[in-house]
């Protein structure tokens, strides 16, 4: 019998919130550690609106390793060519129990558990001809071999002309569908744009019978041209490649979601990637164990991006080890309220090293005004109150801080670090708050 998914009032008029094993364990992740970073997030977090926990790439691959993938992994496949959780990382997975102990434990914490996936059907389950679930055909007669992801070596993409290649889909996420899965994200969809894969993939969860929430990745290139596309399949998809604790990859968001952020709604949303930030690169692809390399600064500019542009919050680092000052960041209330009660989000000024965002709050008296320095040394800017949607009689409270902010009723006086950024809320005199 398919679980059925647990109750979350009015998540979907929010971004996804949650964590996801790829900056801290790669591809090496283990059940022990998806559950202590879920019970972590159920005891600090979740009543923050932090409620989803995703397991990433090659959960079937028993010899994982950090820095990078193996040619011609052992991948733990079913009888249908179907990727089953390593045991030995895994092993309440054992017996072909899949990933439903793990998802009962996740959903008993209040949370919801996801998975990655990558596009297509296993090149071992091709090379054994395997048979697809409920069908006559096999993996070798669906599969497109010159479909083929230029960075993971595991999968082929599916012929779409052949009828096999959905039965593929459909019988791959209702064996998630019944281990208990809530959210999944595909990787290798968008870069080039794979249209015929991600309506697939849609129709395969809409046939689940269970609400499973769709993330596409990565984003390389991709245009808002799709979003029509994008709305009628998807929860969330990337607009980026992966993005690190670099300083430049930070800065080249800023253009991205200036582009995306109008067209932000319940509807779906673009996604600025996951929050590199706490401990990350324990097992991971990119770099060693560390801290994010990310200033304090550049992580509230970050922080302060992505709320203002309302992009989903997926957290990269490893949350029982991460610094409090980093959790305090992420369950900060009055900033999280721009991401989840905002509207009519919209860069308004960039010029030089100056850049303003302005959003409405959906009570139609607040607003929100974010002011970033993209400066390398510390600035001082005067910025018009008129420039922010502010009224001169305009309560001003910046949000990080949490401290009201005095002004002239004119302008506002901002003294900001290298690659700083401050977040403000903006309500009248007579509103409470």
């Amino acid at each position: 019998m398919t679980r059925s998914a647990r109750p979350f009032p009015e998540r979907h008029l929010r971004p996804p919130m949650g964590w996801n094993s790829w900056d801290c364990y790669g591809t090496t992740v283990t059940e022990e550690e998806v559950i202590a970073n879920a019970t972590f997030m159920r005891d600090h977090m979740l009543a923050h609106g932090w409620d989803t926990v995703v397991v990433d790439i090659q959960w079937y691959e028993p010899t994982a390793r950090a820095h990078g993938y193996n040619p011609d992994a052992p991948l733990v496949l079913d009888d249908h060519g179907r990727q089953m959780p390593a045991p030995n990382r895994f092993p309440s997975a054992a017996g072909r129990a899949g990933f439903g102990p793990l998802a009962d434990r996740v959903h008993r914490l209040g949370l919801r558990f996801g998975l990655h996936i990558m596009r297509g059907i296993p090149r071992r389950a091709v090379a054994a001809r395997l048979p697809v679930a409920g069908t006559d055909f096999t993996a070798d007669e669906i599969a497109d071999t010159a479909s083929v992801c230029p960075w993971n070596p595991d999968n082929y993409g599916l012929n779409h002309d052949h009828p096999g290649a959905q039965a593929y889909y459909d019988s791959q996420v209702a064996q998630f569908a019944e281990w208990g899965v809530d959210f999944i994200k595909a990787d290798d969809m968008l870069f080039p744009y794979h249209e015929r894969e991600i309506s697939a993939y849609a129709e395969a969860i809409a046939r689940s019978g269970r609400p499973i929430e769709l993330s596409l990745s990565p984003g390389t290139e991709v245009s808002v041209a799709h979003l029509d596309h994008l709305r009628d399949t998807a929860t969330m998809w990337r607009v980026c490649d992966d993005l690190w604790d670099r300083w430049e990859d930070v800065a080249a968001q800023f253009a991205r979601m200036a582009r995306w952020a109008p067209w932000q709604s319940e509807r779906g949303w673009a996604d600025a990637d996951m929050l590199p930030l706490g401990r990350i690169g324990i097992r991971a692809e990119r770099g060693e164990d560390r801290l994010s390399a990310l200033t304090r600064p550049e992580q509230i500019s970050l922080l302060t991006l992505w709320l203002i542009s309302r992009s989903p919050l997926m957290m990269g680092g490893d949350l029982p080890t991460s610094p409090a000052e980093t959790i305090e960041l992420l369950t900060n209330d009055e900033a999280l309220d721009v991401l989840r009660h905002s509207r009519d989000n919209r860069e308004v000024l960039r010029e030089k090293d100056l850049v303003l965002w302005t959003a409405r709050d959906t009570d139609g008296r607040t607003r929100y005004a974010a002011v970033f320095s993209l400066a390398d040394r510390p600035e001082h800017v005067t910025v018009p109150l008129g420039s922010l949607g502010a009224r001169p009689d305009d309560r001003v409270r910046e949000l990080w801080t949490r401290t009201d902010t005095p002004h002239d009723g004119h302008s506002l006086s901002v003294g900001l670090p290298a690659h700083g950024a401050a977040l403000y809320r903006l309500t009248p005199p007579d509103t409470t708050g």
